[in-house]
């Protein structure tokens, strides 16, 4: 993790946590930025395979370069989060889509939410039965309805209006998650021992217009009942996007996500900083009387730098260590950072910048 850079009382150019928006980036280049994640948990080299370990890399790899390609070709990062989410619903190592965890009653009930954070619409579904691609339904609760939210038969039933694949509850049925539930209804173990890692997929992006996007996919928890409900399709607690801020998705405990309220905190303390950050050089600036250089930083060219994005996303995950909760996020910001605080011993993730910075990890001592 990045230290935070403390600001001194007498205040100089480079000290302070900013740059101007156009010295940020080269000329010629096109700036981007993605983060993903496979889900967040006890995820330990003791407790995977060799095989498995490669399996979920290939898996996120190939979601990263999607996701990449797209980006670097100009597109917007709606179509580039969507895209990467899709990928990863289709993978059974993933609890979302194909791969989601069965409810107490032996069915699926799926949730996933999307987010622009151009204009701040949102998209989200919870309890949905038969959507093959839950994210593309949350796309489409965003673009082709006045809602925000949609859950149960009403989703479904929309979903079936706009033409979105449907699967049978075979579909989901994979043999791992059947063992899974088959064990804890037998009490030959517990959820909490069946849920060691977090499976909720997601992905945050900024695109070469600086336009942020976040979307988050899951099958919610092994043996959930009475029709509960996590962070996931909850705008603000585990998924958000603002251009001014950033973007998040979490994965995790998701009872202690909605307290919280993560995503939007994490969003809302950035933008705290960058006005703080403002009134402060404003203050040194007018100190020697330059008051058109003041004037330049009201209209908002000012940047965090890294260490403090990240100490802004780390304090808010020891919060929620601090109140019980477990997992992590991901996060893209409007300067093309791209990262991950997490408070488990692992995190499926990865990221990928403009820059040609690349990688994907598992295990908490990883990069």
């Amino acid at each position: 993790m990045f230290k935070f850079a403390i600001i001194a009382p007498v205040l100089t150019m480079a000290a302070l946590a900013f740059s101007t928006n156009a010295a940020a980036q080269k000329d010629d280049d096109v700036s981007w930025s993605i983060a993903i994640h496979g889900g967040a948990g006890t995820i330990e080299r003791d407790k995977i395979t060799p095989e498995k370990d490669a399996e979920i890399r290939t898996a996120l790899n190939a979601a990263l370069a999607e996701g990449s390609k797209i980006l670097k070709a100009g597109g917007n990062a709606m179509e580039a989060i969507t895209a990467t989410i899709v990928l990863l619903e289709n993978d059974p190592n993933f609890n979302a889509g194909k791969g989601a965890v069965f409810t107490w009653d032996k069915t699926n009930e799926l949730d996933s939410s999307i987010m622009d954070g151009s204009d701040l619409s949102a998209g989200a579904v919870a309890g949905v039965t038969a959507t093959k691609n839950p994210i593309l339904l949350a796309r489409a609760v965003k673009d082709k309805s006045p809602h925000v939210m949609l859950s149960g038969k009403g989703a479904d039933q929309f979903s079936r209006e706009q033409g979105l694949e449907q699967v049978t509850p075979d579909y989901y049925a994979t043999p791992r998650r059947l063992k899974q539930i088959e064990d804890v209804l037998a009490k030959q173990v517990s959820v909490k021992d069946v849920d060691y890692k977090f499976g909720t997929v997601g992905a945050v992006a900024m695109d070469s217009n600086g336009n942020m996007a976040a979307g988050t996919s899951t099958g919610g928890m092994t043996a959930k009942r009475w029709g509960r409900i996590g962070d996931s399709p909850v705008i603000g607690a585990g998924t958000y996007a603002d251009n001014r801020s950033c973007a998040i998705s979490a994965t995790g405990a998701g009872e202690y996500f909605i307290r919280l309220g993560v995503a939007h905190e994490i969003c809302t303390r950035i933008k705290i900083r960058i006005r703080n950050t403002e009134k402060m050089a404003e203050k040194a600036i007018l100190k020697r009387k330059n008051q058109e250089k003041a004037v330049k930083f009201r209209l908002g060219n000012v940047r965090l730098n890294d260490e403090a994005v990240q100490k802004i996303a780390d304090e808010v995950i020891a919060e929620l260590g601090q109140i019980g909760g477990t997992g992590g996020i991901i996060f893209a910001t409007p300067w093309g950072q791209a990262g991950y605080s997490f408070n488990t011993p692992g995190m499926y993730r990865g990221r990928a910048t403009s820059d040609g910075a690349a990688s994907v990890s598992i295990y908490g001592d990883e990069e």
